[in-house]
């Protein structure tokens, strides 16, 4: 594996460690129909401005091993003075940061330096948010993809690798570009596992199309290959199959065999006509075909021949021709030609994912400041917004209905965007958001645009939607007549729904309609719901203490995580007592009151209201000997001392 070393490599590599636990602070929440309120909202999402390595270590207790999918669009390191996203290479929180965990050091350090210095410790937590099928991907350009790779191949490891995304971020280049104009961007695809895969994408109408009819079967379907690869490994799948009406051997091509067992392919040619196993003596022409010799060729396999006469086959097979709803195993040519398999569209998944994603498919960065000066009535409050069609592709292939989806470079919420506008489509759809962003626009342009998204917005102007598009193909051209008739269709069949649609034309290699709505007034919101949070206080005081001005809950919360790395689910039951929770049969005591020295010894076995097989309890001081906690399946734990810090 390439090894990356870079000035503060010794500092960085271990920080996440030593990052100080903070509380999360509510501020307030948001949901489309009330508006902004005090209380929270119980919807799961959730907008943290701070810091995103100090806001990380704060939400393990909730997420770790729970995010089914990130994404994350860190500054690019352009070499300006500049990192883009706004996040200024000599920002405060930055020059503070870099002094305090690298040093003096941290004064030369080159803009690479920097770079790999804030992005080591950021990814080596966000590792620890996927869950077992989760899997991340970060967009980068091409001033740190190399480096990016050699990162994420460190602490993700290499066997997690999925694939890197080539995205057509530019529909076209400027006039005046110099060189070779730059119309992509890199997305780093890491599993939490290896071999991740992603889910199939909804088949376009152009797929679909490609499946017919022609014998009037059950389902439409398209021609298929009748053999498989590798005849030398399948020697038994190497035979003949006499045509019903030429009477022919047919055999699979050179170093190819039938798809299908032989048992199952002389019941499907039993569909044309009477079939019947016999022995044709064929060694030299099967042994041809594998590229073995006659000799070593396997033996006993019989071919598929016609059971009786050619005349009496031809008629059956004629009528089953004429009939239709033709066997899987079918003749080409108006029957005359050779041997295909029919291969039907519900036997076939979703359209592929690939590492190729043009603009047409999933946006691009022209479309993404137009929408966000949509929604922020004319300005473009953000330099390098994504557009929600991207993110939305990204979640459609690595979401369920219920997945958690963590970005904690957010700029301008994109990423909540896409999650609102995929629930609001799909009813059944419940995605969550955890947003994350440093900069003071998190309030002005991170939060405020999941607000007016989810409540509408005031918008004036057009806004373009393809109703109709056809990828143009040497094939299909010479179909010129069929493609304008499915184009006037379509505008057919949208002539209601705009105010104007274009005439047919041919863009990037496509014949599209394109339809024109016209807006002057609000826009409908998405719905969906929100809370807001600033970092607060952090766990422990300068001298390793517990702060007491933090709520004990928070502090619960963060004691049972550091035991079982699960979250604290409060039972009413036994929330107003020292018992925090259960886990593998364990019960857990935090004995803590505020300003008070809590002593865990004979006058105090109350605490414990129910019987387990063993139990944790943390105290501030302990009466009762080794001996006496070991009869008792208990284990002492001193506050603050034996809290674990993760």
């Amino acid at each position: 594996m390439p090894t990356l070393n870079w000035i503060g490599k010794d500092k960085v590599v271990t920080h996440h460690q030593e990052v100080p636990f903070h509380v999360l602070e509510h501020k307030y929440g948001f949901t489309a129909e009330d508006g902004q309120i005090e209380s929270s909202t119980e919807s799961g999402n959730m907008i943290i401005h701070g810091d995103n390595l100090v806001a990380l270590k704060s939400l393990l207790p909730k997420y770790e091993g729970r995010v089914d999918c990130i994404y994350i669009d860190p500054p690019y390191n352009t070499g300006e003075e500049h990192w883009a996203y706004n996040d200024n290479v000599n920002d405060p929180h930055i020059k503070k940061w870099l002094g305090q965990v690298v040093g003096k050091q941290g004064e030369d350090l080159s803009r690479h330096d920097k770079w790999v210095c804030m992005m080591y410790p950021r990814l080596k937590l966000l590792q620890r948010f996927l869950s077992p099928d989760g899997v991340i991907f970060v967009s980068i350009d091409d001033n740190e993809s190399a480096t990016l790779r050699c990162i994420m191949d460190n602490i993700f490891g290499q066997n997690c690798f999925v694939r890197e995304i080539v995205w057509e971020k530019v529909y076209s280049p400027r006039n005046d570009s110099k060189g070779i104009p730059e119309v992509t961007d890199h997305i780093f695809v890491y599993g939490r596992q290896p071999r991740w895969q992603p889910k199939r994408l909804e088949r376009t109408e152009e797929m679909d199309n490609r499946y017919k009819n022609p014998d009037n079967d059950f389902a439409a379907w398209k021609s298929g290959d009748a053999s498989a690869p590798d005849s030398v490994q399948h020697q038994g799948m190497v035979y003949a199959i006499q045509h019903p009406l030429t009477g022919e051997f047919i055999y699979p091509p050179y170093g190819r065999h039938w798809s299908l067992g032989q048992a199952e392919v002389l019941d499907i040619m039993k569909g044309w006509c009477p079939y019947e196993l016999r022995d044709l003596d064929d060694a030299d022409r099967r042994a041809a075909i594998c590229g073995v010799s006659a000799e070593s060729v396997k033996a006993g396999v019989k071919a598929i021949v016609l059971s009786e006469d050619i005349n009496a086959s031809r008629s059956k097979a004629l009528t089953v021709y004429n009939r239709g709803q033709w066997p899987v195993f079918y003749f080409t040519s108006g029957g005359t030609g050779g041997i295909a398999r029919k291969v039907y569209i519900t036997e076939v998944d979703g359209k592929l994912v690939t590492s190729l994603w043009p603009h047409t498919q999933v946006g691009h960065t022209d479309g993404a400041k137009k929408e966000l000066k949509a929604i922020f009535e004319g300005k473009i409050p953000f330099d390098t917004p994504k557009p929600s069609t991207l993110i939305e592709h990204i979640l459609q292939i690595a979401t369920d209905d219920y997945s958690v989806v963590l970005d904690s470079f957010a700029g301008s919420a994109t990423t909540a965007h896409a999650v609102l506008k995929i629930n609001k489509e799909n009813p059944a759809s419940h995605r969550k958001f955890v947003l994350i962003e440093l900069m003071d626009y998190a309030e002005t342009i991170t939060a405020e645009r999941v607000r007016r998204v989810a409540q509408g917005y005031s918008f004036k102007g057009k806004k373009e939607e393809e109703i109709y598009s056809k990828k143009l193909t040497p094939k299909n051209i010479l179909k010129a007549e069929e493609l304008l008739k499915e184009a006037s269709d379509a505008i057919e069949a949208h002539k209601d729904k705009y105010e104007k649609i274009g005439k047919p034309k041919i863009d990037d290699n496509c014949l599209k309609v394109i339809g024109t709505k016209i807006y002057d007034g609000q826009m409908p919101g998405l719905g969906g719901a929100f809370d807001y949070y600033e970092l607060g206080l952090p766990l422990f005081d300068e001298n390793g203490f517990l702060n007491e001005e933090v709520e004990i809950k928070k502090i619960r919360e963060y004691i049972f995580y550091s035991e079982t790395r699960s979250p604290l689910v409060e039972n009413e039951q036994y929330k107003a007592t020292y018992l925090l929770g259960e886990y593998n049969r364990t019960d857990y005591y935090f004995y803590y009151e505020p300003k008070l020295e809590t002593t865990f010894g004979p006058d105090s076995l109350y605490i414990i209201v129910r019987k387990a097989d063993s139990y944790i309890v943390y105290a501030d001081i302990c009466l009762f000997s080794k001996e006496e906690l070991t009869k008792m399946n208990i284990i002492f734990k001193k506050i603050p001392r034996d809290i674990h810090r993760f």
